[in-house]
């Protein structure tokens, strides 16, 4: 320690917990990105994009969640837990926040990394009775993190009909998807599919993800 540094009171400690976080964070994320390519390589339609979406993404998926009283909120597909943590922020004391996956992988490592949120180990086309034996019967938002371009037009409507009877009346519904994969065939029948169901549907992009991620925000189904 130079005789500058000891008169300032300088200590090398804080900067090596400041490294040692840094260190452990990167750690965390690489683990997050081997359990997502794993679950990605063992079944690519599984799983919705080539990567973990970005804290941009998850900041503006949250806009939907509630932050006040006692709310529900269903991930559906969230994988490594991406999204998750942003959802997490703003829920309110007392909320329930329930994650159905379908990759036991992905189930493991939410489970591990995420104590805080209900993990079901189940397929989204049966999202009313995996509810039902949680004892739900309304939910405020459906996230929905799962591949729906890649689905078939029956397994498209199914989930997204379950999706809507779920919902509360003024719960919300919103559904990621990469911006090329809305130019596809399947893209686009999801979309009009949307337009079918909702009173309102509303898009964002998040340009920095890569690639660009659009969100469809949608409300006030048409039952």
């Amino acid at each position: 320690m130079t005789p500058q540094q000891e008169q300032r009171g300088w200590s090398a400690a804080p900067q090596i917990r400041k490294f040692g976080s840094v260190g452990q964070h990167a750690a965390s994320k690489l683990k997050e990105y081997r359990t997502f390519i794993q679950a990605a390589v063992r079944n690519p339609k599984m799983v919705g994009a080539a990567t973990p979406t970005s804290a941009a993404v998850a900041a503006t998926v949250a806009q939907v969640v509630p932050t006040t009283g006692a709310p529900v909120v269903v991930e559906l597909g969230p994988g490594t837990g991406s999204l998750s943590n942003g959802i997490h922020r703003r829920l309110p004391e007392g909320s329930r926040h329930i994650g159905i996956e379908l990759g036991e992988g992905m189930v493991k490592h939410l489970r591990t990394h995420k104590p805080w949120m209900e993990i079901v180990h189940g397929d989204a086309g049966d999202l009313l009775a995996l509810l039902d034996k949680h004892n739900i019967d309304r939910v405020d938002a459906v996230i929905s993190s799962i591949p729906w371009s890649l689905l078939a037009a029956g397994a498209q409507n199914h989930i997204l009909r379950q999706a809507v009877e779920a919902l509360a009346p003024q719960g919300a519904f919103t559904a990621l998807t990469y911006l090329p994969a809305d130019q596809t065939p399947g893209g686009r029948r999801f979309r009009n599919r949307l337009g079918l169901t909702f009173d309102e549907v509303l898009t964002h992009t998040t340009w920095r993800n890569l690639p660009p991620i659009l969100h469809y925000i949608c409300r006030r189904p048409l039952r």
